[in-house]
């Protein structure tokens, strides 16, 4: 009987999943045990947007400096209430041009991958998003109090490389992963000068 019990939750849990939305743009999606709404967030004078979750807000300085030591840290933070789970975005002095993305990619794949080989990685590639070119890999790395789980992406803006990051304890992955390929498939980029 037992066993018959744990089928029948099984299935209910099933269908209640199935019930859910989790479409990042069409209303409040379930991540975990909470709903996050998501809305359409503006960067970089209105010329980048991402949907991002609305009660995420801008990690503060002082949390910035612990998170991100490094002097070349982020320019754009934003993070959920305890800090441990962000989306960032970053511009970098460096050209990039849509048709170089991919081999951006690969190379930034190999200098995380070179600079510490505990880290996991799982898929790469490039998609098309909004006529941009995007690529990105995701990873797990060790940190001091067990794994992060990392997504990494990257495109030309202005003739200049781009990037962006969503962290999370490698715990919630699961939860967040999907969410996190679906707010990379928000991004909409606006240029007025498009590089040579």
């Amino acid at each position: 009987m037992e066993y018959m019990d744990e089928k029948i939750l099984a299935v209910l849990n099933q269908a209640e999943k199935a019930n859910v939305p989790n479409n990042i743009s069409a209303g409040p999606v379930r991540v975990g045990n909470r709903f996050y709404e998501f809305e359409q967030q503006a960067f970089w004078e209105n010329k980048v947007h991402m949907f991002i979750p609305k009660d995420f807000e801008d990690m503060p300085e002082q949390q910035r400096a612990l998170k991100y030591p490094y002097e070349q840290r982020p320019q754009i933070i934003k993070s959920d209430e305890t800090g441990s789970i962000n989306f960032t975005l970053n511009r970098v002095d460096q050209d990039l041009q849509d048709q170089w993305v991919k081999q951006l990619t690969d190379g930034m794949k190999a200098m995380i991958k070179q600079a510490n080989p505990a880290n996991v990685f799982y898929t790469d590639g490039v998609e098309v998003v909004a006529e941009k070119q995007v690529g990105y890999f995701e990873f797990k790395s060790p940190a001091l109090d067990g794994f992060l789980y990392h997504l990494m992406f990257f495109f030309a803006f202005e003739g200049k490389m781009a990037m962006g990051t969503f962290c999370c304890p490698y715990a919630k992955y699961e939860e967040w992963r999907e969410i996190a390929f679906q707010v990379i498939r928000t991004l909409s980029v606006t240029e007025e000068d498009k590089g040579e």
